[in-house]
This record gives structure tokens, sequence and C-alpha cells, in this order.
């Protein structure tokens, strides 16, 4: 059996091993795609190396079917289409206990803190497994956990209908939590520095422009966003969203900055603005992710640059860090290749 680990600092290899059955309470899944995201880089680049440990099996979005089953699991069987929802809280904490399990404390990430589905047989614990609908292409499928985060903060933010929704970043994610806003009624804009992205969104009926173009955001709405989504992970995009604001706007925090970051304050106090986190998300927010996929709100195929094979993966993460006219790269690890 064939899997993906992190080596080391900036190293990624493809390994052989034998595979082992499922142990009484889990499912071995058949992956057959699996989704690079930043996280994976962030992995290969040493910055969570506290929590990542060599040769950790990478990945958490992905699609596959049910090989075997433990002795103990129930209501499963051989060749079903499923995702796995890959975080796994401790259940008993307070967090756990007013309902916020997916920011347990203790939670345990799936490709990170264990084991994750770069690899062609995954055992993962049954209670994670999430059902698919038959039919549906397993690439699109693979888009499901970055789509139910769109789902997460696109609620945590409460965009209504005739809502500005400013977008800054148009990534993936970015691109993913604009087509969820637009689904809930939002009057959306995204920003975006690389014309190729720029001309995605475009394809999507998204409204995307350069932030670097003279007036151009003033010419949306007067520049006034009830609603911003910090996407791009850099200095400027917080600043950019929290300039757009509207008195009594919300700033949804959705990339990962791994360091402080100045934020206007004083902007904060006198709109009366809001600050809110969005981390992961819930059993039901991916749930609402297959919906979305599997009736084609969401158009998986076109945010899917490529698909390469395992052998290529050094080249696939590469090809996602350089950035250069790619947005969703899935890995087929699918054992028939």
């Amino acid at each position: 059996m064939r899997q993906v680990v992190y080596t080391g600092t900036r190293s990624i290899g493809l390994v052989e091993t034998d595979h082992v059955p499922p142990g009484p309470d889990e499912v071995q899944v058949l992956v057959a795609y699996t989704g690079i995201c930043g996280t994976d880089l962030h992995i290969l680049q040493g910055d969570m190396d506290a929590r990542v440990g060599p040769r950790a099996v990478l990945g958490h979005e992905m699609s596959g079917t049910v090989a075997a089953v433990g002795a103990r699991v129930g209501g499963w069987s051989a060749g079903d289409p499923v995702t796995v929802l890959p975080v796994r809280s401790c259940a008993t904490c307070p967090t756990c206990a007013a309902g916020n399990g997916h920011v347990c404390p203790s939670l345990t990430f799936l490709g990170i803190d264990a084991a994750g589905s770069m690899q062609e047989r995954w055992n993962v614990p049954a209670d994670l497994l999430v059902s698919l609908p038959a039919g549906l292409d397993l690439a699109h499928a693979a888009l499901v956990e970055p789509t139910a985060v769109a789902v997460h903060d696109v609620g945590r933010a409460g965009v209504r209908p005739g809502e500005r929704v400013l977008v800054v970043g148009g990534g993936p994610i970015g691109q993913l939590i604009a087509l969820v806003a637009r689904q809930a009624g939002g009057d959306v804009l995204v920003l975006e520095l690389d014309a190729y992205r720029r001309e995605l969104a475009a394809g999507l009926g998204l409204a995307c422009i350069d932030p670097r173009t003279p007036g151009a955001l003033e010419q949306w709405n007067g520049g006034q966003a009830d609603v911003a989504f910090e996407v791009s992970g850099a200095a400027a995009g917080v600043t950019t969203a929290v300039d757009a604001l509207a008195p009594r706007g919300r700033l949804v925090m959705v990339a990962i900055h791994p360091h402080p970051r100045e934020v206007n304050l004083h902007r904060f106090f006198w709109r009366e603005l809001t600050l809110l986190g969005a981390r992961l998300y819930t059993r039901a927010d991916v749930a609402a992710a297959v919906e979305l996929i599997a009736t084609g709100a969401i158009p998986a195929a076109r945010l899917i640059s490529r698909i390469e094979p395992m052998e290529r993966v050094e080249a696939a993460f590469e090809a996602l860090k350089s950035g250069a006219g790619e947005m969703k790269i899935l890995l087929d690890c699918r054992e028939s290749r």
C-alpha cells in the first residue's frame, strides 16, 4: 500500500507499507482522491512540526468507498461512497458540552495529529464517515471538506439576502465562500491579485477585481461591505477588509495568520464593527456541503485545476506552492492506477 508521508521540513515522499485490517470500531476506506490544501503546504514548510511528526501521512480533503468494516461496525457496506469528517473532539470538555466540539481544545485533526488520507487504504473511526449520494463523481466529492469550510464561514457571518459581501482573496476557499455567500443571497465581490484566479471567478459568474486598480472598490456599492471575509492571509488583506466595512459590519477571519497583525481598533470602535473567528466546521456543515456539490450549486469540476497520480506528489505540491495557474489540485490515490 502506498502512502504520502512527511519526511521533514520541505520534504515529502511516497512510501510502500503493509495495510492492516480495520479495528473493531473502524472502517477501511479505499481512497479515491485527496485534495492538497494550504494546511498541507504549511506542514511541508515545517510550520507545524510541533504537531506533525516524521512519517506522518498527510491529507484530509478526500473521497472514496468503503472497503471493509470492523467487527462492531454496522450500517456500512463495501462499495458505499463516502467522505470523512477529519476532526474528532474529546466529547467531554466544557467546549464540547456546549455543542462546540469543532473547536475542542483537545481536537484531533486527521492528516495533522493522526494519519490522513494520502494513502490507498485508510482506516478511520466509523463515526467519522459521511455518506455521499450514489453517482456523485468522487473527484468532485473531494471538495466537500473545503466547501464545508465555506459553509461554516458564511454561517458564522450570518449573511442575509441583499447584504454586501466582500471576499479578500480568491483562492479555493475564497471562491467557495463567494459561491456559498451568493447562494445565501449576498451581493458578492471578490478581491484577487492573480489574473488566473480573477478569470476563473468571472467564469463562475462572480464579480472579481484587482484590489490594486485605483477606485475599483468604490465603484462597488460605494466600497462599503456589510460582511468581509479575510482569506488572503496577508497583512494588507486585513487592512483592506477592515477599511471596507460599513458601520456595524462583520469581519470574518478565515485565513491562518501565523504572525500577529496590526488591526485598526479605532475603526472597530468608531463603526461598531464585529470580528468573528472561523476555524473549522460541524457535521451539519459537511452535510450542507455534500448537498451543494451534488446539486451543482458548487461547480466542483471548474475548481479542479488538475488531477495528479500519487507518483507525482512532489510536483503537485510544487505546482500548488507556485500558485501559477492553479486552483485545486487532487491526488489520484486509487489502487487501480
